[in-house]
């Protein structure tokens, strides 16, 4: 958690961006029965009966301190597919970065192996060598600001029946464009002293604590 909370604390460095990363599955559920439209004064209603027509996954990264942000429909979410996410962000969203000093949770597909299968060794080394790993702790998910960014484009875009992976990758196309065309900045105001308060709990209880 600490670890987290110093990255967080960093001042803005375009040759160290600060990025992080996170998944979400979404399951696709059509309207067999269909619609009654919108009209004066009653909103859409929308039959109670629902088709599932599978899941899918979305990726979405975001840059807290300059507000750039991205999101990516995926049929999947294995390593493969987090490999090649990583290979988008060192090569076309941060080509010109030293490192990119990568937030992400401790999922097993979160880390330098998934390059590895999807990659040839020289390749999966290069773009792990431009990578700066930290890892939410264990139940801490909540540090990890890409998952406040998945959290907003479900309540703001997402928070309706959506039938196919095609219509799913229009909305959050359209989501990303509205979203960088006005970036948000993350000002994150919870320090690592104040979680040695505030979250003193969780903290080991050392002979010292034990002699105060």
């Amino acid at each position: 958690m600490e670890d987290i909370l110093d990255v967080y604390a960093r001042p803005y460095d375009p040759n160290r961006p600060v990025v992080c990363i996170d998944e979400k599955s979404k399951q696709l559920l059509g309207t067999p029965n269909g619609s009654i439209p919108i009209a004066s004064g009653k909103p859409e209603r929308i039959d109670s009966e629902y088709k599932r027509n599978g899941t899918c996954n979305i990726f979405a990264w975001i840059e807290p301190l300059t507000g750039r942000r991205n999101a990516d429909v995926t049929d999947r979410r294995t390593a493969i597919d987090f490999a090649e996410q990583l290979k988008d962000l060192a090569d076309v969203a941060y080509p010109n970065a030293e490192k990119l000093v990568l937030v992400s949770d401790n999922l097993n597909t979160h880390g330098a192996g998934s390059l590895y299968e999807r990659y040839d060794p020289a390749e999966a080394h290069r773009i792990a060598s431009k990578i700066e790993w930290h890892h939410t702790p264990e139940h801490g998910s909540w540090l990890n600001i890409a998952e406040i960014e998945l959290s907003i484009l479900s309540r703001q875009c997402l928070n309706r029946r959506i039938a196919d992976i095609e219509t799913l990758r229009r909305e959050v196309g359209a989501y990303n464009l509205d979203r960088n065309q006005a970036p948000a900045t993350i000002d994150w105001q919870f320090t690592t002293a104040d979680a040695r308060t505030k979250l003193k709990r969780l903290y080991p209880k050392t002979i010292q604590n034990q002699l105060n």
